[in-house]
């Protein structure tokens, strides 16, 4: 089994990084991180590989910016590259964003089994580019994680097999958990304002 993870922007990189931790854990399962660049300042991107202890992507497309249709064009065309290079037998795409659609495009024209990460979400505004994004790429996918109960309402509601959509929780909510529990365990902060007495803290 090997899986390609594509990303692009800076919330799908926070959503699959617990993701590629259990992967770890899970007797080392092969992974393939493809990103697109869409987004590729250092605060919008590179920071969370150093910070979030995670490899840096295996490629990096450098798509930059551009119209929605160039933009989505330029990845589809180097993400299919990739994956026939690459063989997974499954993609993981998170979020809703272009890296999302073009991701899911290239894989099923290429018949490779699609996980959509964070599906279901709607705001029922077909003027967001991401609301068109997310639609089409719960259409096309195999496997739809659903963060919520909601979410899953909305997928069965929109006539798509039940035995495809798992409840599987937000990794985004995942990851702040463990970041509390890990920024907690490296702070003396608690300890001191333990010491300091309750009328002394402005609110």
């Amino acid at each position: 089994m090997k899986v390609a993870i594509i990303v692009g922007a800076r919330p799908q990189i926070i959503k699959v990084v617990p993701v590629i931790w259990k992967f770890r854990e899970k007797d080392n399962i092969p992974y393939f991180l493809l990103h697109t660049g869409q987004h590729y300042d250092f605060e919008m991107s590179k920071i969370f590989f150093r910070e979030l202890n995670i490899p840096e992507p295996d490629v990096n497309l450098g798509v930059g910016s551009g119209s929605h249709g160039e933009q989505t064009g330029n990845m589809l065309k180097g993400i299919e590259q990739e994956l026939m290079k690459a063989k997974p037998n499954l993609t993981i795409v998170p979020g809703d964003t272009n890296s999302t659609l073009a991701g899911t495009l290239a894989s099923v024209k290429l018949k490779i089994p699609v996980a959509h990460l964070e599906a279901g979400l709607r705001s029922f505004d077909f003027y967001m580019p991401e609301e068109i994004n997310r639609r089409l790429t719960d259409a096309c996918s195999e496997l739809l994680f659903a963060p919520t109960e909601t979410a899953v309402y909305n997928l069965l509601r929109e006539g798509i097999n039940k035995e495809r959509i798992y409840n599987t929780g937000d990794t985004m909510y995942d990851l702040l958990i463990h970041c509390l529990k890990l920024n907690a365990a490296r702070s003396f902060s608690y300890e001191r304002l333990e010491s300091v007495p309750t009328n002394d803290i402005a609110f």
